[in-house]
């Protein structure tokens, strides 16, 4: 097979065309770090279940947190084409290395810069931006995923401070981060956002353990048992659901880019194998049910590429609905899904090992499919636009 510096993304509409040249920097310095330091030993840490946390540091020397934050906070001041490009170079290197990104960048460093008070901006972004401290984003519960308004977990004023009681789970980086963007309900059955600190008595992070899919990717609970948070880690600037959604609209934006690169790297593999298989006196890639499998996957990858560049166009110009991002999201799970289902065959029993990354990108992508919004429930925000009739309940 050929070296991961061989890499050529398919590019079959001259999509480049429609990127400056900031944006080429960029996802070049980010293909090339993958290529270095994420590929030759994500399989390992894969099948070990861990994250190699020593990247972490790496990624904030790169610029990969919170890249359109404003560079006074620590951020690189970029555009969200180059965030999109960004995440789509760390998803051709794994799910849950992107992962991490988006958590760090979408469900952290931006509600404390749209929401919080400027001393959280500037005691916290800073140290996100650079991977000094780690955070992580508490919105989904036990019994309430779909329906986060339904959410149980509670603060109560008590003066000086608030007391946090509940638990969420499914939270990404949860044994790892330092701090965490936490939604509740109030007194009045508002929802609040809250910065919550390790080491904050009552509150624990235990593990989960078992996963089949995002396996070099920290998950686990978060538990708040009467947690004292003071009152001036309230984030001051939002109130009800419309916090963490407009979360989770910029972290489904840049899923949308990043499964492009678990489709490209899936797609990249399988056309390399096909042309050096040899099978009844020449390549695979010359029998036609192989040719449909590239063909199909080429296709769907350009499709997705010219889709999320209309929608970081949209969002660079600030109009970007959520049911645009929401559509983004779905299609481009489901295509990077079908992709890697798809070109595993094209390796035949080759392709469930681990020396080559269909299986991995493919159990990864059962779980992007499902967090950020339900593959389904998407659907129905797509019905909803399209009808004028709520679907949901």
């Amino acid at each position: 097979m050929s070296a991961a510096s061989d890499y050529q993304a398919p590019d079959h509409y001259l999509v480049d065309e429609l990127y400056n040249e900031e944006h080429l920097i960029v996802r070049g310095s980010i293909r090339d770090w993958v290529n270095r330091r994420v590929k030759p030993v994500i399989e390992e840490y894969y099948e070990k279940a861990q994250f190699p946390q020593y990247l972490i540091k790496e990624m904030g020397e790169m610029g990969v947190f919170g890249p359109f934050i404003p560079v006074e906070y620590g951020g690189a001041g970029l555009d969200y084409i180059s965030y999109g490009l960004i995440m789509q170079e760390l998803e051709r290197g794994d799910s849950g290395v992107r992962s991490m990104a988006s958590v760090q960048t979408s469900l952290v460093m931006f509600p404390i810069h749209a929401y919080g008070s400027e001393e959280q901006k500037r005691k916290y972004l800073p140290r996100l931006a650079s991977g000094e401290i780690i955070g992580c984003f508490g919105l989904t519960e036990p019994n309430h995923g779909s329906d986060p308004g339904s959410m149980i977990t509670r603060i109560k004023d008590m003066g000086d401070h608030y007391l946090l009681n509940g638990a969420k789970m499914w939270i990404t980086n949860s044994t790892i981060a330092d701090v965490a963007v936490v939604w509740a309900k109030d007194e009045q059955g508002i929802v609040r956002g809250l910065i919550v600190e390790k080491g904050m008595e009552g509150f624990t992070a235990p593990e989960t353990h078992g996963k089949w899919s995002l396996r070099a990717s920290v998950t686990g609970e978060l538990v708040f048992d009467n947690v004292k948070v003071p009152k001036d880690y309230l984030l001051p600037n939002v109130q009800g659901l419309k916090g963490p959604l407009s979360c989770l609209n910029s972290a489904r934006y840049g899923i949308a880019w990043g499964v492009i690169g678990a489709a490209m790297d899936c797609y990249d593999v399988a056309l390399k194998y096909s042309l050096e298989r040899q099978q009844f006196g020449r390549p695979i890639a010359g029998f036609q049910l192989q040719q449909k499998k590239l063909a199909e996957a080429l296709t769907e990858i350009t499709k997705a590429q010219l889709l999320a560049w209309r929608l970081g166009v949209l969002r660079n110009e600030g109009k970007a609905t959520a049911a645009q991002i929401s559509m983004a999201k779905r299609n481009n799970v489901e295509i990077a899904l079908d992709i890697a289902r798809n070109t595993r065959q094209v390796l035949g029993a080759m392709g469930i090992t681990n020396d080559f990354p269909m299986m991995r990108h493919m159990m990864n992508l059962e779980s992007v499919i499902t967090y950020e919004g339900t593959h389904d429930v998407h659907l129905l925000i797509t019905g909803h636009e399209a009808t004028g009739i709520p679907a949901f309940k």
